[in-house]
């Protein structure tokens, strides 16, 4: 089943079990996919592109979610929280920091990166290998970590 077919299954039973915020945040989720799928390529749309979508969404969720929590606004902070939570369960299980630790002194390895002017090479290998599985942000704090 494609997560287009999973989000449209779930939209049905947050409509039959009368779950409002389950159901916008889902909707959200099948609006970003239809754009996506409709920016004019005729070409079907990876798994990969819809991992990165999920992860855009989660980001904006985040980053989001933040701001009302600076700004005191906890009603608008709990529902960001939650479309969150709803959005990530779509998402494949996150890699722990020991995992991605250790998956990069293997890319590092492999590249032969020395310094921080290989951190791109490590970056690009690094991006490949985790593919929605990691925080790219972590991921980048990491490799400065064992590069610098």
């Amino acid at each position: 089943m494609s997560l287009e077919e999973k989000i449209n299954a779930d939209i049905k039973s947050a409509m039959l079990s009368k779950e409002k915020r389950k159901l916008d945040a889902l909707r959200a989720v099948k609006s970003a996919i239809l754009l996506l799928k409709t920016n004019g390529s005729a070409a079907p749309i990876s798994e990969e592109q819809e991992i990165a979508c999920l992860q855009k969404l989660v980001k904006q969720r985040k980053e989001s979610a933040q701001l009302f929590k600076e700004q005191n606004r906890m009603d608008l902070y709990e529902e960001e929280s939650f479309q969150q939570s709803v959005i990530e369960a779509y998402l494949p299980e996150q890699m722990s920091e020991e995992e991605i630790k250790s998956a990069l002194r293997q890319i590092i390895e492999q590249t032969g990166a020395s310094s921080m002017k290989d951190m791109g090479k490590v970056m690009g290998a690094a991006q490949k290998a985790f593919a929605g599985r990691a925080d790219n942000k972590l991921v980048s704090t990491m490799v400065k970590e064992l590069l610098g």
